[in-house]
């Protein structure tokens, strides 16, 4: 499964704790935006209300070749997952510091799918403790490529 859209941010923002798929519900022309790569997932955020998963901030651009029924690309879109699932992200959300987020925007079989994540706010210093971490990964592996 290659991600059409990724949230690279979010991997730098937050600790991610478990990770649960979701379907969306999609207007006219824009899964065929989706398949052309013209989404970004880079300031949104999931929201749950009345028991329904919302996504928010996600841009999807609108298609070229579309005729009459465009959306408006930063519209609010229902995520589908089970009642189960729902009731389990909202229990983990309550939590204190917990939040939703969205990681990817993939295709299973004919679907578009989102990768959405349970995940926690990470401080300054971890950050830049991610980073170092990251940094000194990339020395090893420079190193031993070199022999």
């Amino acid at each position: 499964m290659k991600p059409v859209a990724e949230n690279k941010k979010a991997y730098h923002d937050y600790f991610i704790h478990e990770t649960v798929e979701a379907g969306l519900v999609l207007q006219g022309c824009e899964i065929k935006s989706i398949r052309k790569g013209s989404c970004q997932l880079k300031d949104s955020y999931i929201i749950l209300k009345n028991g329904e998963a919302y996504i928010i901030g996600m841009h999807i651009s609108p298609y070229k070749q579309a005729t009459w029924q465009t959306a408006d690309p930063l519209r609010t879109r229902k995520l589908l997952l089970s009642k189960q699932q729902l009731r389990s992200l909202e229990r983990q959300v309550k939590m204190k510091g917990y939040t939703l987020v969205p990681l990817q925007i993939y295709f299973s079989g004919r679907w578009a799918k989102m990768q959405i994540a349970v995940a926690s706010g990470k401080k300054l210093h971890d950050k830049r403790q991610a980073l170092k971490e990251k940094d000194l990964t990339r020395e090893a592996q420079r190193e031993v490529a070199s022999f």
